[in-house]
């Protein structure tokens, strides 16, 4: 039993708010315990300059990702570091890897992730609610963009499958699955694990926070990962429901 009452393998207690604000068409609030994210996702009909040149420009996703100066105590100052720098870049990875950018067309969508309670796991969080976001903002495509003439848009055709993250650790020498502030500040092992719905690994981030660990430990804490991104899939799938296009 952890500190919280929680088993090895149990998520915290996971909300998720569709369509929080009303600026864009991708805008999910989403807790687990009490780390909480807003994932807003905004659509530019224009692509990154790099992608202009081609000769049938392809779309782009990217992310970005800031903790608000009250989401944590002391106050986190309202200015970009490294840190964030590396976990918008994570996120970015994560969403474009289910992503068919010849189905997008020639447009980029930013899913901005802003913590605005952190409490572990903000990373992760971020990305589970990031594709969210993102899936809305495709889906309200046909009714808010003008198409190109000719153009047939297919939002079930942009996702090749879902993606999820969740943290795993080893606390106390025990494997356990998504990892609170009090945890993770005392983990043996730190791990931030990124899957498909499918089940197949988009990005393993492991660090041995003090003694090494062997082959069993990391299976094992693999293991747990998987089952964590089975239920925050079918969760996803929930807050969405018929609009599901996977």
């Amino acid at each position: 039993m952890r500190h919280d009452s929680r088993q090895t393998d149990q998520l915290r207690p996971i909300k998720v708010e569709r369509r929080y604000t009303k600026a864009t068409p991708g805008s999910i609030l989403i807790s687990a315990g009490d780390t909480v994210v807003l994932c807003t996702a905004s659509l530019d009909n224009s692509v990154p300059p790099w992608k202009k040149n081609d000769e049938n420009p392809s779309g782009w996703v990217t992310a970005e990702y800031n903790m608000l100066p009250g989401s944590t105590s002391p106050r986190k100052q309202r200015r970009a570091d490294g840190r964030s720098s590396e976990i918008q870049r994570l996120i970015g990875r994560s969403l474009r890897a289910v992503v068919d950018f010849e189905a997008l067309g020639p447009r980029t969508i930013t899913v901005d992730c802003d913590v605005l309670q952190a409490d572990g796991g903000t990373r992760t969080l971020s990305i589970t609610g990031g594709f969210l976001a993102l899936l809305d903002t495709v889906l309200a495509i046909p009714e808010t963009c003008e198409l190109a003439e000719g153009e047939v848009f297919d939002p079930k055709k942009v996702f090749t499958n879902s993606v999820a993250a969740v943290s795993v650790g080893v606390v106390e020498g025990e494997p356990v699955l998504d990892l609170d502030y009090v945890e993770d500040s005392t983990a043996g092992v730190d791990m931030n694990v990124v899957m498909t719905g499918g089940g197949d690994f988009v990005e393993v981030q492991g660090t041995a926070e003090g003694l090494v660990f062997n082959r069993g430990m990391l299976d094992a804490q693999l293991e747990l990962a998987t089952l964590g991104i089975k239920q925050l899939t079918a969760i996803q799938r929930e807050c969405i429901g018929g609009d599901w296009p996977l």
